[in-house]
């Protein structure tokens, strides 16, 4: 039924805040997929607002692996974000650049 209570056990990977914004700043807050705005769409609510997504899967990285926030993480809107995990292995932001122009 929906609204149904369960439980649920999962595995969480710790993300690093400094490395979000090391991130914002090098790339700004524009998706690298779509180019879209949060801030220029809603005004001052959406100013910084953006997910980043990393290039190569947490799950994959192990726990020793130090994130460059140049290489490995970019912004992207929480639309694109969705489909870049799609598939596994997550399409890559040119693959998925490309199926969007593909299909406009």
């Amino acid at each position: 039924m929906e609204g149904s209570l369960s439980r649920i056990e999962v595995n969480k990977y710790e993300r690093n805040l400094i490395n979000r914004q090391a991130c914002l700043l090098i790339h700004g807050t524009d998706c690298m997929v779509c180019g879209f705005s949060f801030e220029s769409k809603y005004g001052p609510i959406g100013k910084e607002f953006i997910h980043v997504h990393h290039l190569t899967p947490v799950s994959v990285l192990g726990e020793n692996y130090r994130i460059n926030p140049a290489k490995d993480l970019v912004p992207v809107c929480p639309n694109c974000h969705a489909m870049l995990h799609k598939r596994n292995p997550p399409f890559t932001v040119e693959e998925l650049a490309k199926i969007i122009e593909e299909h406009n």
